[in-house]
């Protein structure tokens, strides 16, 4: 089999990825370019990266590589984002579990992930960060050094700016904007319950905003002052209105057959080169077509 040699191509002028990429690769249409980056055969100045967004800077050097494996199985449910030498960002699908449960060789984003960086080198590492449900989709980060990892968790919030999560619920919430408070604390049954009042659980805040909204469903984007476990689900029963698909905490239907939560945007400060980061994913179809459903009746 002929292999395909690498093009290398050196930025010009100040523009986004795809403008670049269909700019001097003609002979593609936007789904092959938008290929190349969801298969991480993208790299610029040598780090892969899959949004089609991104701004070049000039001088910087855009890498395709034509030869990239593309085991699409092998990483089915996880894109990758971004990856330089400390840390690596993905989009993780629903159904995914984060990390593993028990099992060594489960079906994990973090297995994925490195078997992905020990393709590279037997010897790359790969460190959690935190977390998302299984069912919850969204933007994660994993660190791939040990130094990425404990600055990461030793001050979460300082290199953590902003976490913003797609929110599905049954019903229609009438406050466009509101602030749910409240002590987490898990049960025996691992049942995450809430009060108003200090319980001996953790504090937790979550900001919300309505987005869209019928009498049926409301779609809010929720930011997180504190990351507590099953914290939106929690404080989505709080206040009487549980995500679609949640029937451990009050749900009382699943039209979309998944939960209706999804980690939309996360924004950091590189823990080891300072530079701000956003990455940014598109709110889930499926929960717009309740929406357009209602319309159609």
């Amino acid at each position: 089999m002929k292999i395909k040699r690498d093009t290398v191509l050196k930025v010009k002028e100040k523009m986004e990825l795809m403008d670049f990429l269909s700019f001097h690769l003609q002979g593609k249409s936007k789904n092959n370019l938008k290929s190349l980056l969801t298969h991480g055969q993208i790299t610029v100045d040598s780090q892969i990266v899959s949004q089609f967004n991104h701004v070049l800077a000039v001088d910087q050097t855009v890498e395709i590589n034509w030869n990239k494996d593309r085991d699409v199985k092998k990483m089915q449910g996880v894109q990758i984002l971004f990856e330089d030498d400390n840390i690596i960002v993905a989009n993780k699908d629903a159904g995914v579990l984060s990390v593993s449960t028990g099992g060594r060789d489960e079906d994990t984003a973090y297995n994925k992930l490195k078997d992905h960086i020990k393709a590279n080198n037997p010897t790359n590492k790969i460190f959690i960060v935190h977390r998302l449900d299984r069912n919850t989709s969204g933007v994660m980060m994993f660190a791939k050094t040990a130094e990425a990892q404990q600055l990461l968790q030793s001050d979460w919030k300082k290199y953590i700016l902003s976490r913003k999560y797609s929110v599905l619920v049954e019903g229609k919430v009438e406050n466009d904007k509101g602030t749910i408070t409240s002590w987490l604390k898990e049960n025996a049954a691992f049942v995450v319950y809430s009060s108003k009042t200090d319980n001996g659980g953790k504090k937790a805040i979550t900001n919300y905003e309505v987005i869209k909204k019928t009498n049926n469903f409301t779609l809010l984007e929720a930011s997180l002052e504190t990351g507590r476990k099953n914290q939106i689900r929690v404080h989505m029963q709080d206040i009487k209105h549980p995500i679609v698909g949640d029937k451990k905490y009050g749900a009382n239907g699943n039209p979309i057959k998944r939960l209706g939560l999804h980690a939309r945007v996360l924004e950091f400060i590189h823990p080891i080169t300072g530079k701000e980061y956003t990455f940014e994913t598109q709110i889930p179809a499926s929960f717009n077509k309740v929406f357009k459903r209602m319309r159609k009746r």
